[in-house]
């Protein structure tokens, strides 16, 4: 496994992803979009289950995962689109440029991820989620929690937190992606060659 082989694979499959949506939201109609989600779902997790509980990764089960996935997302956005205009490409826009920034800052190496930003970011990520249990709780007994889920000040502040911690938890992702192909290289034999 090498950086290399971890970026084609992911951009295959996100690939998948991305074509079986769009067909999907062309495609599906109304009419049917409930079933059809719902039935992607159900092969998603059927999908998902084999290749996590499986002990060999098998390329063509990842992709029917990614595009089953991909027809739950196409049909769903399709609808909510219809309900909200304009929303899929905002979700799409503030997904792509925070990991398009991301991966870019970590390539560039201008943040390094050690064991003391590992530690700060997922105390940060706790933080977040203890907030979301207590705003949850208040609501229970107070219309409106605390307001962090609200367009407030303290709204806004606590999404543009969550949006950076969220975003910090993908350098620790690109992070364990390296640190896992330097230990496959670590573990080949003497000899060995791509073509082997």
């Amino acid at each position: 496994m090498t950086i290399d082989d971890v970026v084609v694979r992911s951009f295959l499959t996100l690939g998948t992803l991305v074509v079986a949506g769009a067909l999907a939201w062309v495609f599906v109609p109304a009419r049917i979009a409930n079933a059809v989600a719902l039935g992607a779902v159900v092969v998603g997790m059927i999908l998902w289950a084999i290749v996590t509980f499986g002990r060999k990764v098998n390329p063509a089960l990842v992709l029917g995962f990614a595009a089953s996935y991909g027809v739950a997302v196409g049909v769903i956005s399709h609808a909510y689109n219809d309900v909200y205009n304009g929303v899929v490409l905002q979700a799409v826009i503030g997904t792509g440029l925070p990991f398009g920034a991301m991966l870019t800052v970590y390539a560039l190496r201008i943040v390094r991820v050690t064991p003391k930003f590992t530690r700060f970011v997922i105390a940060a990520g706790l933080a977040l989620l203890g907030l979301m249990v207590l705003n949850l709780l208040v609501s229970i007994f107070h219309v409106g929690g605390i307001g962090i889920r609200g367009n407030g000040a303290l709204g806004i502040v606590f999404s543009v937190a969550a949006i950076l911690v969220g975003c910090r938890y993908l350098l620790l992702d690109f992070g364990s992606i390296e640190e896992a192909s330097a230990r496959a290289r670590r573990r080949r034999p003497r000899g060995w060659r791509p073509s082997d």
